[in-house]
């Protein structure tokens, strides 16, 4: 690794405070930054300005995009009623309950495992932004690396906040194998099944509670400070441009980036926008796009070789390379993947737009308290963790930097 490099990881403390400074600031001076509301677009303003003024970019984009962030959580209510119709369709019309009943599992597919954007015509429309700034190299650029962070913040899960995440996660599964449970008693009475049949939809009212939970998983009227989530991993690629530019070092054939997306929390709909956006650019040369959300365990720093629920694959060798860059700094990254029920990253959008991308997390999938609730604070934010995660990138680019990385070269593990 150059000496230039070297110097960056031994100021990596001040690099940390800078971070801690920035989420201090946009979670106490700024408004609540729900997706496509004011205080996201403030957010996004400031955080531009700062890769204008202090990171040496000279190449600054926001871009606007529409739309419609109710429809992502919304779907829970939609559910609710679609559950409750299935438990009572099925004491007078047992296809209305099957129908019913395979219709909410297809939307539970489309819509939440798959996140397809098929209710958001039936929800307003609003304007959320996107942030892509670009930090020239000093040669020809045969390689480039952009960092990527969500500005929104989640609404709340009360579940979660209230009983904690094992409590908050059963009435979801529960719904499911309640929806599961109407369709193959439904499937039997309609082939003429016995007097069985009847007690056995008695019992299905048990799953009727775990239907109207789902309607309760999260409340629109509070967002979260957003601190964790997704402050964190926006501000890794800031610090370290900052940091170049401040100590005047330069990549000498790569070329750094920031993607700061919008309204991840509503279905990944800013990455998606920025995919769509740029499908025709970056791909000049070898591009990576590196995720970083919700950076708060140092034990659980991990790279999602599948994203989405697990159905979706990063690109291997990035995660190969992150997982080497980070080992060489002293940072132990683990190989991982987002379960289902564990929802997504910005990652999975840029993956499936065509961009070679992985997603590095700090969280437990098995959910803390702090997730998605008002625990979410400035407060609760783990210094080690964010500096851990800004040697690990600092370690990665002086190795890109290095050996110049082209497409269909393998790391060297060993």
């Amino acid at each position: 690794m150059r000496s230039e490099f070297s110097q960056l990881l031994s100021n990596s403390k001040n690099s940390t405070a800078f971070m801690l400074d920035g989420i201090r600031h946009i979670c106490r001076d700024m408004k609540p930054r729900a997706p496509g509301s004011e205080g996201e677009r403030d957010a996004a303003a400031y955080l531009a300005g700062v890769l204008e003024n202090e990171c040496g970019c000279k190449e600054i984009k926001t871009e606007a995009f529409t739309e419609h962030p109710s429809s992502f959580y919304g779907y829970f209510r939609i559910t609710m009623v679609l559950g409750l119709l299935c438990a009572a369709a099925w004491f007078f019309a047992h296809w209305l309950s099957l129908l019913t009943g395979c219709i909410t599992l297809l939307l539970f597919l489309l819509h939440f495992v798959m996140y397809k954007q098929i209710l958001d015509p039936f929800f307003p429309a609003k304007e959320s932004v996107n942030v892509t700034a670009v930090r020239p190299c000093r040669g020809e650029i045969r390689q480039r690396v952009f960092f990527n962070g969500h500005l929104d913040a989640a609404w709340e899960f009360p579940l979660n906040y209230y009983f904690g995440g094992v409590v908050f996660e059963i009435p979801g599964i529960m719904a499911v194998i309640g929806l599961f449970y109407y369709i193959v008693i439904s499937v039997c009475s309609l082939a003429g099944a016995g007097g069985w049949v009847l007690t056995a939809g008695m019992c299905g009212l048990l799953f009727v509670p775990f239907f109207i939970l789902v309607g309760f998983t999260y409340n629109p009227k509070r967002i979260v400070d957003g601190a964790n989530d997704n402050l964190s991993g926006c501000y890794i690629g800031i610090a370290l441009l900052r940091e170049m530019e401040r100590l005047g070092i330069n990549t000498e054939h790569t070329e750094l980036g920031v993607i700061l997306t919008g309204s991840e929390e509503a279905g990944l709909r800013g990455a998606k926008a920025w995919c769509e956006a740029h499908r025709n650019d970056y791909h000049d040369v070898p591009t990576f796009i590196v995720c970083y959300d919700t950076l708060h365990d140092t034990h659980r720093l991990l790279v999602n070789r599948k994203d989405l629920n697990g159905t979706v694959s990063s690109d291997p060798e990035l995660c190969d390379l992150l997982i080497q860059s980070a080992a060489e700094a002293g940072v132990a990254f683990k190989s991982g993947l987002v379960p289902l029920f564990g929802g997504s990253t910005d990652s999975a959008a840029f993956t499936q737009g065509g961009f070679r991308s992985a997603a590095v997390t700090g969280l437990n999938h098995k959910l803390e308290k702090y997730y998605h609730t008002r625990l979410d604070t400035f407060e609760n934010l783990n210094a080690d963790c964010l500096e851990q995660c800004y040697a690990a990138a600092v370690s990665l680019i002086g190795k890109l930097d290095a050996q110049q990385y082209q497409p269909g070269q393998k790391p060297n593990l060993y």
